[in-house]
């Protein structure tokens, strides 16, 4: 996400987005789970578990907007695919993260655990641990090493355990766990968006050498950074390399949570979802849009598979 930190939104504009999500969640429970919006996860499981969403910003040209409150992620794409100009991005800022801790304490809360996008590619963890250094009840911030599901199936992960009766300890244990299993694989339809948003990582080498291909890459979840897998001719081939990555990394674990992300191609993610259905049987299988703030990095037409095996 871009540097310009300084960026401000209306105080209570965010106090309003963070408190309908709160609001959500008719019965706060002891311990609260919050997040930022790169997390993509489908919206009937952010009202179902009571997860805060904290919307980071997106910038295009003099007109700002709440990520995925503001700025829909359709409406984003169509817009991407014509504007000459391009968008770019700020981290949600001090006093939203401290909205949102504060909110939580009010509705109940004595702890909270806030997991943000990767420190590797945003501010935001950083912002997230000094907005906790401000408030009266014990904050633990996770860095998830990684993007859209990466960061989403550890908050799930989170607020099931919470859900089942676990303690803060056992929570971030499990949170652990999850992303010391988790895999992700994205093909690109094309390097540019990666390249311009300088979240590109070791994939830098492909810079200037490649014409007309389909990048794949991963996220190392130790490291929270991209990192290149290979290069493909048509998008039907990158889909294949991608699932076939994918699928052998996951080296015939059972019980399967998948979750397929793509960047305004609806039909063909379900088409792969269908194929997965068919082969794994996942226990459960996920699709959803990009939002926009990962969406100007990965661009439209990308397709990303992120998931890991319970067993």
């Amino acid at each position: 996400m871009g540097a310009d930190w300084n960026i401000m939104i209306s105080g209570c504009a965010i106090r309003s987005a963070v408190s309908h999500s709160i609001a959500s969640y008719m019965e706060w429970t002891l311990i609260g789970i919050i997040t930022d919006s790169t997390c993509d996860i489908p919206d009937e499981l952010v009202a179902q578990y009571g997860i805060v969403v904290i919307p980071h910003i997106i910038i295009w040209g003099n007109d700002q907007y709440r990520d995925r409150i503001d700025m829909q992620p359709e409406a984003f794409y169509q817009r991407l695919a014509v504007d000459p100009q391009r968008p770019t991005s700020s981290q949600a800022d001090f006093f939203a993260f401290q909205t949102a801790y504060e909110l939580a304490a009010s509705q109940g809360a004595n702890e909270v655990i806030i997991l943000t996008v990767s420190s590797a590619m945003s501010g935001a963890y950083q912002m997230a641990q000094n907005a906790a250094k401000m408030v009266e009840i014990p904050v633990h911030v996770v860095d998830s090493k990684g993007p859209t599901m990466s960061l989403g199936w550890q908050v799930l992960a989170a607020a099931r355990a919470r859900d089942s009766g676990a303690d803060v300890n056992s929570i971030l244990t499990r949170v652990d766990q999850v992303r010391n299993k988790l895999t992700q694989i994205v093909c690109l339809d094309t390097l540019e968006y990666l390249q311009k948003g300088g979240r590109i990582g070791e994939a830098a080498k492909w810079v200037g050498g490649i014409l007309h291909v389909k990048p794949i890459v991963s996220i190392n979840h130790q490291t929270g950074r991209v990192e290149p897998v290979g290069l493909a001719r048509t998008h039907k081939s990158a889909v294949e390399m991608m699932y076939n990555n994918f699928f052998d990394l996951l080296k015939g674990g059972k019980n399967l949570r998948v979750a397929i992300l793509h960047g305004n191609l609806e039909e063909k993610a379900e088409e792969l979802a269908e194929r997965i259905r068919t082969m794994y049987n996942p226990i459960e299988l996920l699709v959803n849009i990009t939002g926009p703030v990962l969406g100007m990095n990965t661009g439209p037409g990308a397709l990303a598979l992120c998931g890991y095996a319970e067993d």
